[in-house]
């Protein structure tokens, strides 16, 4: 497999390498595929046009997530940036944990849940390389100094994951002001993530209440 992919570096990172398991797969899915945007918008394929994320130019990037992406926004290029983050998000986790098993990166394992339904547990071959984004993520949030795109982008699609494990909330809080610059190195993916993930908090909260006063 060629050099990781921002989609790849993002589920890496989000990985719990300790228990190999990933916290929440629903979050983690909106992650990957915020990401996958963003790459293509710091490859200079993808830009926003209204609102809304336009394929530009020709040719793949080598990476299956991200070349099937940028065929789905030429063949429908009407959606908003937030409706293109939520929409097909599990397919394409589902797509890149597929390659990453297959490149060795990552070992997919299956448990079932109350014996019926499946879930994937992801085992990182390099442990290492999880720490190394980690400790570079980390260091881009804490640091005043300038940082490639990439990692920029890895570290506000984190910010914007809540990714506490990697983010903790007072780290982000304590450099908000810096957490917006990295960001306007990063697109419109960003901010819609954010709001999706406020939206699935949303939801979640609105279940449980519901569920509790259902009792």
């Amino acid at each position: 497999m060629n050099e990781l992919s921002l989609p790849a570096r993002a589920y890496l990172l989000a990985c719990d390498t300790r228990r190999d398991r990933l916290p929440d797969r629903d979050r983690v899915a909106l992650l990957v595929r915020a990401a996958a945007l963003t790459d293509l918008v710091l490859r200079g394929l993808v830009e926003d046009a209204a609102g809304r994320p336009v394929a530009r130019g020709a040719g793949g990037t080598g990476h299956l997530v991200l070349d099937d992406l940028l065929a789905e926004l030429a063949a429908e290029p009407h959606r908003k940036w937030r409706a293109r983050v939520r929409r097909g998000a599990r397919g394409t986790l589902q797509s890149l944990e597929a390659q990453l098993d297959a490149a060795g990166v990552i070992t997919l394992r299956t448990s079932r849940v109350l014996g019926l339904f499946p879930r994937r547990h992801p085992a990182v071959r390099d442990a290492a390389t999880a720490a190394a984004l980690r400790d570079e993520v980390a260091s881009a949030l804490r640091s005043d100094t300038p940082v490639p795109p990439d990692v920029a982008a890895l570290t506000s699609l984190a910010a914007a994951a809540e990714l506490n494990a990697v983010l903790p909330r007072g780290e982000r809080r304590r450099h908000r002001a810096r957490l917006a610059r990295l960001e306007d190195q990063a697109g419109a993916a960003v901010p819609a993530l954010r709001k999706v993930i406020r939206e699935l908090h949303s939801a979640r909260s609105a279940h449980i209440a519901a569920s509790s006063g259902g009792g």
